[in-house]
């Protein structure tokens, strides 16, 4: 059997090429499987029909284990990539798997503490709360008295999910490199986003520090709870925290309600999340309503850190350039922020997505309190895949972190408008992030001074250049008399600049000279030489002045038609 070139099938990965394979075959990507030519499926399978059901794609998703089913959850987030109805269902992907034994879970706790389970806390109950693909989470009692919860992470979870990502990367750069599917979406890149982002979620350090982040951020707005961890019992297999009680805000009734005052709780989450998102460039990337809790406190807990998102600087400046667009309705400006945040295809097609965009952002407008800021963002990111631009994988989870906070408020506050909430805070943000902080200053500090230094030398270069006939100007359009006129100014003030410069380390050179004139204790030379220098200086500077005055009137002055 000829194999095709540049896809090299490890035996050890047949059974997950076949199980990917029969996936892409009932989902409608059989020109992809039939290029794979992948030994086990029988010619029947290759012509099985599509299955539409995006519910039965979850399904199949869970049944292939704890990589597929977060591989699924990642897509959720990708609309550029699926349709809504799949995107819906694979948010909806339940990741509650049977628990593993107590006995697993007292060794791995035994070999990251270093103690026993009975030794390093004064109670542990067997029976976890929850059971999900990569852990479990246990209630215990440190010897303290402090309640907490105790997240240990499945056995061998680690093996499996390298092995299936080395499976899952070799499709992705065949699929890269033969078909449309991969050149337009790139998903080899769409993988290693996965990866790096499933590492992180296995890296209880990380969640620990995560956890820590979350609760500085959150500090200011005290209807707001995140659970500390405990450092002394937490390793990057073993997570234990705070123990927070609580119910998830999709269990709270409409009689429930009436003895909640909801409206500022849900501002409070609102301009949390915008801080996160538009001010630290750090934010919960999973705040579904499973992940927000009401405490008995009426406090919202904040819960399960494993999925965050970041931002760099360019990143959050076109968020907030896109924000501020829908929200003045200007569909242009939209376009333009969504494109600095993507890649453009060879197929881009910048007409239909400036007039694609400009319909979306005119329609939401006419939502008014009833648009859905994270619905738009997502809807946005359709556009710019069908149009050719590929969007960054963060405008895709920032659009669905807003869109669960949507449904948040909902459950809690159906009468709340985000995008209101959205208008109101993201100044106040926006002026925080304007301030200068100290290492800003300390930046430009130094790059000033780094210029000072530099100074002399440029202009060495670029008297040598003059001297020597090397000295060009590159520009699209010459007036030549203006272009010449400017060059002899500016070679006339490099020289008296220079000559005023030797007065003055003359005039200091001279100042340890003895000498019997003295003009005020001082050589007479030497404060000549520093008169003239002054003189000279301030006479350079008027001229400078009067000549920048003057070019700038003429410059206001329109000019005459030929």
């Amino acid at each position: 059997m000829v194999r095709p070139v540049g896809l090299s099938l490890q035996p050890k990965h047949l059974v997950r090429y076949r199980d990917i394979a029969r996936l892409l075959i009932k989902y409608g990507r059989s020109d992809l499987v039939n290029d794979l030519d992948i030994e086990g499926l029988d010619a029947e399978e290759s012509g099985s029909p599509r299955c539409e059901d995006a519910v039965q794609l979850a399904a199949d998703l869970e049944r292939l284990g704890p990589t597929f089913i977060k591989l699924g959850q990642l897509l959720s987030t990708r609309v550029d990539l699926l349709p809504e109805p799949y995107t819906d269902a694979l948010a909806r992907l339940q990741d509650d798997v049977a628990p593993f034994p107590f006995e697993d879970v007292q060794r791995i706790v035994a070999d990251e503490l270093g103690v026993g389970v009975s030794h390093a806390f004064s109670s542990f109950d067997p029976e976890p709360l929850a059971a999900a693909s990569l852990a479990q989470v246990h209630r215990a009692v440190l010897h303290s008295g402090r309640e907490v919860v105790v997240k240990v992470q499945r056995p061998g979870i680690r093996r499996q999910i390298a092995e299936d990502m080395a499976a899952l990367h070799e499709l992705a750069q065949f699929a890269d490199k033969h078909t449309d599917l991969g050149r337009r979406f790139g998903l080899s890149e769409l993988l290693e986003h996965f990866r790096k982002a499933l590492v992180a979620e296995l890296d209880y350090t990380r969640e620990a520090a995560h956890l820590t982040t979350l609760a500085e951020i959150v500090q200011p707005w005290p209807r707001l709870v995140v659970p500390r961890h405990v450092p002394d019992y937490s390793t990057g297999r073993v997570l234990t925290m705070d123990f927070i009680p609580g119910r998830k805000v999709t269990d709270v009734t409409a009689v429930g309600r009436t003895d909640l005052d909801a409206r500022p709780l849900v501002d409070d989450l609102f301009r949390a999340y915008l801080q996160q998102i538009l001010g630290e460039g750090f934010f919960h990337a999973d705040p579904h309503p499973g992940n927000v809790l009401l405490t008995p406190d009426r406090r919202l807990a904040l819960i399960d850190l494993g999925m965050v998102g970041r931002l760099s600087n360019s990143a959050r400046d076109c968020i907030v350039k896109l924000l501020l667009a829908v929200s003045d309705g200007d569909g242009e400006e939209a376009a333009t922020a969504l494109a600095q945040l993507g890649s453009q295809q060879a197929d881009f097609d910048r007409d239909t997505f400036r007039a694609d965009m400009d319909d979306l952002v005119h329609r939401s407008v006419e939502l008014g309190s009833a648009l859905q800021a994270g619905a738009v963002v997502l809807d946005m990111t359709r556009i710019a895949s069908r149009c050719g631009l590929r969007p960054a994988p963060e405008l895709a989870l920032v659009g669905k972190a807003l869109l669960n906070l949507d449904q948040v408020a909902k459950h809690l506050d159906p009468g709340f408008a985000p995008t209101e909430a959205i208008r109101r805070h993201t100044a106040a943000i926006l002026q925080t992030r304007m301030t200068t902080s100290s290492g800003g200053l300390l930046g430009a500090a130094m790059e000033a001074r780094d210029f000072t230094v530099q100074l002399p030398g440029r202009v060495n270069k670029v008297m040598d250049a003059v001297a020597e006939g090397k000295f060009q100007v590159k520009i699209d359009a010459i007036d030549q008399p203006q272009l010449h006129a400017l060059l002899q100014r500016l070679v006339n003030r490099l020289a008296t600049g220079l000559v005023l410069a030797s007065l003055v380390v003359g005039a200091a050179l001279m100042m340890q000279i003895p000498t019997e004139s003295r003009i005020l204790g001082y050589p007479s030379i030497a404060v000549t030489c520093f008169a003239l220098a002054a003189g000279g200086g301030l006479a350079l500077l008027i001229s400078v002045l009067r000549s920048d005055r003057r070019e700038a009137a003429e410059g206001r002055r329109p000019r005459k038609r030929r």
